[in-house]
């Protein structure tokens, strides 16, 4: 296995672990905000609060801590939103395992994100088009327990029916 100058995170889901690269080195504020979210305990014991196969899964709403919230995929991080990285060398496509900033529009990023679970490059920031979500990470371990997630049974809103919990994401330097 090749050695990341980059940290990495392992997200210790109810259905499997699942290990990403953050790219600090090509966006700090995204990726940086993530550690910080990370390190500060902030996802530990959260839901994944949209999941949809052949799309992607959706992770980070506070609300989510209970999986039956109405609110859930309405909440921000305690540490508020961030500005969007639109950098010309940070030119990363929303690609099968990347890990991208969700938002309601420009410049309100905050703690909640997504993973690609198929292409999705009608949502890069640098193509045509309102959706444009910087991408931050890429899973480098466990896209079977991401697909599995995806292909979860569903209920109204695509949330799991089965709750799936985010035990606890543990960062490591590059």
């Amino acid at each position: 296995m090749r050695r990341m100058s980059n940290p990495t995170a392992t997200f210790s889901t109810s259905m499997g672990d699942i290990k990403v690269e953050l790219f600090t080195d090509k966006m700090p504020i995204t990726a940086g905000n993530f550690v910080k979210l990370a390190k500060s305990g902030f996802y530990d014991g959260l839901h994944f609060h949209r999941v949809i196969e052949k799309f992607m899964v959706q992770f980070g709403c506070p609300h989510s801590k209970d999986p039956n919230s109405p609110r859930a995929g309405t909440g921000d991080s305690p540490f508020g939103r961030i500005k969007d990285e639109h950098l010309p060398d940070a030119k990363i496509s929303n690609s099968r395992g990347t890990l991208s900033m969700a938002n309601a529009g420009p410049n309100t990023g905050s703690s909640q994100f997504f993973i690609n679970v198929v292409d999705n490059a009608y949502l890069d920031w640098f193509t045509p088009g309102n959706s444009k979500h910087p991408v931050f990470g890429k899973v480098v371990e466990g896209m079977d327990v991401v697909d599995a997630i995806s292909k979860a049974p569903r209920r109204p809103g695509d949330r799991p029916k089965t709750p799936i919990k985010m035990n606890k994401i543990t960062v490591s330097d590059g």
